[in-house]
């Protein structure tokens, strides 16, 4: 069953009382207003003069008031095709937003299944996990609110895949390996955590502790804040690292490399209390080249050394 739009009725009557109000003025006017000086019979060309001109007048202003109506009901239909469009663009842009959101969450699905590839017999894993790290390094640079997630992720895949072994089984397999390099997808996984976007410290603490790191190539890279104790950082590449307030307690950093690496702030001293960790294992020389000032906290015998001493009374770099 249909029903009849009803017309407003309102609206209609007014219309209705202007079209009279207007026919009476224009019939009736001049001599409404003017009444006292023109006649009712046998008018003169003086009447007709003064009859047109209020009736042109009147006209005018009638042309006018249309003119203005059919302005502001123009501008009331133009605000109201913005507002319309307005609210299509924020549907638009809530869709695209859902659409970007929903491939990020498949794409950090598909990544992690790649990451948590287990290495079969020839070792061809390791291709499959490479693609893993790197789509989620698209993630993170794509998407500002995963990033921490994605940087919490690949450090937890840094600690599984290169657990720090024990003093005895580090002998050992330095004995029959020499020193061995980090596998080539830890290495990967800590490129892509040194180069990650410069957005705020939301990302939280780069939790990289007690981890076999030697060799590890680092240069450039930014791990402010990061935590290495008991890291294995020996002759670990780390030129130009931004390691400023990180904490080094107990990390073997004998051979590294560390000219121009940022320090300031950094501790490398134990905390000198029973179960406390051990100063990092570092030599003067190296950090010669290296940006220290006095909130580095160094083991003694480096921080008693009258070169570190000079370095470290220096004033501190911006």
């Amino acid at each position: 069953m249909t029903t009849k739009k009803r017309v407003p009725w309102l609206p209609v009557a007014a219309v209705i009382v202007v079209v009279i109000v207007f026919g009476l003025l224009l019939w009736k006017g001049p001599w409404w207003f003017d009444g006292a000086h023109l006649r009712t019979k046998d008018l003169e060309p003086a009447d007709g003069v003064v009859i047109t001109g209020f009736r042109t007048a009147l006209v005018a202003v009638a042309v006018a008031l249309t003119a203005a109506a059919g302005l502001i009901y123009t501008h009331r239909n133009h605000q109201a095709t913005l507002e319309q469009l307005e609210h299509t663009r924020a549907k638009d842009r809530e869709q695209a937003e859902l659409t970007r959101e929903s491939q990020y969450t498949d794409l950090y699905v598909d990544a992690i299944k790649l990451l948590a590839t287990n290495d079969p017999p020839d070792g061809s894993a390791l291709t499959e996990r490479l693609g893993g790290i790197y789509a989620l390094e698209r993630v993170m640079r794509d998407s500002a609110k995963d990033q921490a997630m994605v940087v919490q992720v690949l450090a937890a895949f840094v600690r599984q895949r290169a657990a720090r072994e024990g003093p005895d089984d580090e002998a050992i397999s330095s004995q029959i390996l020499g020193v061995p390099r980090p596998p080539d997808d830890v290495q990967a996984a800590l490129t892509v955590l040194g180069r990650r976007p410069v957005r705020d410290r939301r990302d939280g603490v780069i939790d990289l502790s007690f981890t076999q790191l030697s060799r590890v190539d680092l240069m450039l890279g930014r791990f402010d804040f990061a935590i290495f104790k008991g890291a294995n950082l020996y002759q670990a590449y780390l030129v130009g690292t931004k390691l400023r307030k990180a904490e080094l307690e107990g990390a073997d950093l004998r051979g590294a490399r560390l000219a121009f690496a940022d320090l300031r702030g950094a501790k490398l001293r134990g905390d000198n209390v029973s179960g406390g960790f051990a100063a990092a294992e570092v030599e003067v020389v190296q950090l010669l080249d290296a940006k220290i000032d006095a909130t580095t906290t160094l083991p003694g015998l480096v921080a008693d050394d009258p070169r570190i001493r000079q370095i470290m009374q220096e004033k501190p770099e911006a």
